[in-house]
C-alpha cells in the first residue's frame, strides 16, 4: 500500500503542477499508519513523514488537518491564481455550482493558526483558507486532484464577478442540502475505510 501511495503522489504532483503555485505541497495519509507520504510540487519525490510532525512548517498544517479530519486521505497546501486571491475577498466562497456542492461542499472562516483548522473543517468542507494559504482536501489523491482543479475554477468565477460587482445567484438550498449529504456520505465512509487500515474506494459518480 504504501508503494500504491507514492506513486499516487508522483501522478497527483504531475497532475497539478501546472495549475498551481511553485511552493505548494502536496501529501497523502498512508492508510493503517501514523504518518504521510508529503512533499512540494518541486520535489522529485515525496518524503515519508511520521506523526506529530516535529519539524515547524507546512507538512505541520498538514498534520494538523488529517488530525482534524479523520476522512481526508489527500491535502493540497496551495493553489492557483484565483483560489490564491480569495483572501482578498473574505476568504469564504459561497456555494454557487451544484458539483460544488457535491464535492467542495461548505468552506469555513479562514484559519489565521494551526489551532483554528479544526473550527475551519467542521462543516466537511473540501477547501478553506489557512494562514492566508488555499487549501484543498480529498478523500484519495485522486479525489483531491479533482476538488483543486473544481476549487480554482469555482473561485475563478466568484472572484471575478465579486470585483465586476455583478450580481451573484446562489444555489437553491434543497440543492446545497441533497448534493452535500452525498459527499458527507463519501466521507463517512472513508473514515470508516481509514479506521481500519484500508484506502477509500474513488468515487466516480455524482
Amino acid at each position: 500500500m504504501q508503494d500504491v501511495l507514492r506513486q499516487q503522489w508522483l501522478d497527483v504532483r504531475q497532475r497539478l503542477s501546472s495549475m498551481v503555485e511553485p511552493g505548494s505541497s502536496v501529501s497523502l495519509r498512508i492508510a493503517g499508519k501514523e504518518c504521510m507520504w508529503w512533499g512540494r510540487l518541486e520535489d522529485a519525490a515525496p518524503t515519508c513523514i511520521d506523526w506529530p510532525v516535529q519539524a515547524m512548517g507546512d507538512s505541520q498544517t498538514h498534520h494538523a488537518i488529517y488530525r482534524a479530519r479523520p476522512d481526508v486521505g489527500a491535502v493540497l497546501l496551495g493553489g492557483g491564481d484565483f483560489a490564491r486571491s480569495l483572501g482578498d475577498f473574505g476568504g469564504v466562497m459561497p456555494v454557487l455550482f451544484d458539483e460544488q456542492a457535491r464535492h467542495i461542499g461548505h468552506m469555513g472562516e479562514p484559519a489565521a493558526s494551526l489551532q483554528e483548522i479544526a473550527a475551519a473543517l467542521q462543516r466537511g468542507g473540501n477547501a478553506a483558507v489557512i494562514k492566508g494559504v488555499p487549501v484543498t482536501l480529498g478523500t484519495t489523491g485522486t479525489r483531491m486532484a479533482l476538488n483543486a482543479q473544481l476549487f480554482e475554477k469555482c473561485a475563478k468565477a466568484f472572484t471575478l464577478a465579486k470585483a465586476s460587482g455583478a450580481k451573484m445567484t446562489l444555489l437553491p438550498w434543497w440543492v446545497v442540502l441533497v448534493a452535500n449529504g452525498r459527499l458527507m456520505k463519501d466521507e463517512k465512509r472513508a473514515t470508516q475505510c481509514f479506521a481500519r487500515g484500508e484506502i477509500p474506494p474513488e468515487n466516480r459518480g455524482y
